[in-house]
């Protein structure tokens, strides 16, 4: 079991990890951006079981696009839908073919979606575990993670790893009883190290997810020159290796190709005679010479900032609203490498649930190349509701050659008729 200086030295080399999950996934904007689409994922999964519609598979169902929507973010997530995915040879998991359990599933799910308590979360899982579902097992914590992230800490076998090696235990992976005690263990190491740490437990589980993938290395023997031996090896994880520093670059990139679309969107509302409002978590970025929020709104009207689903309607990568009747004209959704899933949802909680706002387009802008992604995602049933938006793929390309002429020359939303392409049947 390492010591409490091993662990405090081990954690403050972790945030200084270019590499590491805390910079490159913890501290990464996009992140928050996921939880309240995947709640919105899991209530579908639980609306649709309830009634009956999920059907027996987990190939095209509401639930593969959410755990898919999990699975496609950075690092940590990597593999997450592999639980979920039906093996035929074990028939598992049985959540598909096996009616009562997938009830008892979709109970599960909205239990947790619907309460507010750690213990109501636990005791979820105790009536989860008590149904004996082959192959359900602490996998489905990753799901609560986004429900609850002061309360479920992710789980996989690198997390499960990074924690016997720390505590010196033995969990093994696939039974609830051993994810609750491992919890109880994980909530101990976070309290210790608080200051160091977040409330969020998904910091803690990066951590230990980069602990168990042998990241770091660990003091193996007591002593003064074991010691001294540990800390030059840690001194060495700080001298980031060029793979690393590559694959940081180019999230960075990644993360400013998005910021730079996000402007072009702005400027050209403004240049259209839209007042123009940027999503809250990014309009403070640094963007040309000045914020990516400068000159645009600094608070949603009225009418949407007191809509209850105005948590994610300010989320919305960019926004232009006609400056007369406060109406939103038109939303952008910017997916340059994140899930397509999210900005959807996000447009969706303001199309479904401010009709008044019903002459509003709706743009998902991505690079050319995701066009087949982007028409593969939407030819999934989970996303039937959005076929009746007046929803449109614009490019990259196209938007970055025709902006200045549009903004010189254009009037309206004429100019992205043009170069946008229908993926929802309202025009």
């Amino acid at each position: 079991m390492a010591s409490q200086e091993v662990v405090g030295r081990l954690i403050e080399c972790w945030r200084e990890d270019a590499g590491g999950t805390y910079q490159n996934w913890f501290l990464w904007d996009q992140r928050l951006k996921n939880f309240r689409s995947i709640r919105r994922g899991l209530l579908a999964v639980v609306v649709e079981i309830e009634a009956g519609t999920f059907g027996n598979t987990y190939r095209g169902s509401s639930l593969e696009t959410v755990v898919h929507s999990i699975a496609e973010q950075r690092q940590i997530f990597r593999g997450a839908d592999h639980a979920f995915l039906w093996k035929p040879k074990l028939r598992i998991p049985d959540i598909y073919e096996h009616q009562a359990n997938q009830r008892a599933f979709g109970r599960f799910l909205n239990t947790c979606l619907c309460c507010s308590e750690e213990t109501a979360v636990i005791d979820a899982i105790h009536a989860l575990d008590r149904q004996a579902i082959k192959g359900l097992g602490p996998a489905a914590a990753n799901l609560l993670y986004f429900l609850h992230p002061t309360v479920a800490v992710p789980f996989n076998t690198a997390i499960v790893h990074g924690y016997n090696t720390l505590m010196g235990a033995k969990m093994k992976l696939g039974r609830w009883d051993a994810y609750l005690a491992m919890r109880q263990g994980i909530l101990a190491i976070n309290a210790e190290h608080r200051g160091r740490l977040s409330n969020d437990l998904g910091a803690i589980a990066g951590f230990l997810f980069d602990v168990g993938s042998s990241r770091y290395p660990l003091l193996a023997e007591d002593g003064p020159t074991a010691l001294a031996r540990w800390k030059a090896d840690l001194a060495g994880i700080r001298e980031e290796s060029a793979a690393s520093r590559k694959a940081l670059a180019a999230a960075r990139d990644q993360d400013h190709t998005h910021s730079q679309v996000q402007g072009w969107l702005r400027d050209l509302g403004h240049a259209l005679g839209y007042a123009v409002w940027i999503a809250a978590n990014d309009r403070g970025r640094v963007h040309c010479d000045g914020m990516l929020g400068d000159g645009c709104l600094r608070r949603l009207p009225p009418a949407l900032e007191t809509h209850r689903a105005s948590d994610a309607i300010r989320l919305i990568d960019v926004l232009w609203l006609d400056k007369g009747t406060e109406q939103v004209a038109a939303a952008f959704e910017v997916e340059h490498t994140t899930s397509i899933y999210s900005g959807i949802v996000r447009m969706l909680d303001l199309a479904l649930g401010v009709p008044e706002h019903n002459g509003t387009r709706y743009f998902l802008v991505a690079p050319d190349a995701r066009e087949s992604d982007v028409r593969a995602q939407f030819a999934r049933p989970a996303f039937s509701r959005v076929s009746g938006l007046d929803l449109s793929f614009l490019p990259y390309t196209a938007l970055q050659q025709h902006r200045e002429s549009m903004a010189r020359f254009g009037t309206g939303m004429k100019g992205l008729d043009a170069l946008a392409l229908p993926l929802g049947n309202a025009r």
